[in-house]
């Protein structure tokens, strides 16, 4: 019903900054929030930052202020503004989206992710 699909990881110095877009395609008018994920090797994915619909903002404490999400209604596009990375930001992100009918936890529908690297 809903595709998601990540763009814009890359290798990155620390302090440096970087962009990540999720397109979503499919029955977009159900979704009520987006959300960016992060999961490194052997742990939990975490929640990095989220918009509704409403265009309400909610970020991680590690990211607060350094991060921006958000969206583009008419490019159906979700994006996170990434700036002053640091080593700790390693991680595979993910697009999130949730269903205004249905349930899932988190998210109803996921990404492929991409990786982002912070490293000198």
């Amino acid at each position: 019903q809903v595709q998601l699909v990540e763009s814009g990881g890359g290798l990155v110095q620390p302090g440096g900054s970087l962009r990540l877009s999720c397109a979503a395609s499919g029955i977009i008018f159900r979704l009520n929030v987006m959300a960016w994920y992060r999961q490194t090797p052997g742990k939990e994915r975490e929640l990095v930052a989220t918009i509704t619909s409403g265009g309400s903002t909610d970020y991680a404490d590690s990211v607060k202020g350094r991060f921006t999400i958000s969206r583009d209604n008419a490019k159906n596009t979700v994006y996170l503004q990434m700036n002053n990375l640091k080593p700790e930001d390693t991680a595979v992100y993910y697009c999130g989206a949730k269903d205004r009918y249905r349930s899932s936890w988190p998210v109803d529908y996921w990404g492929q992710g991409t990786q982002v690297t912070v490293s000198s």
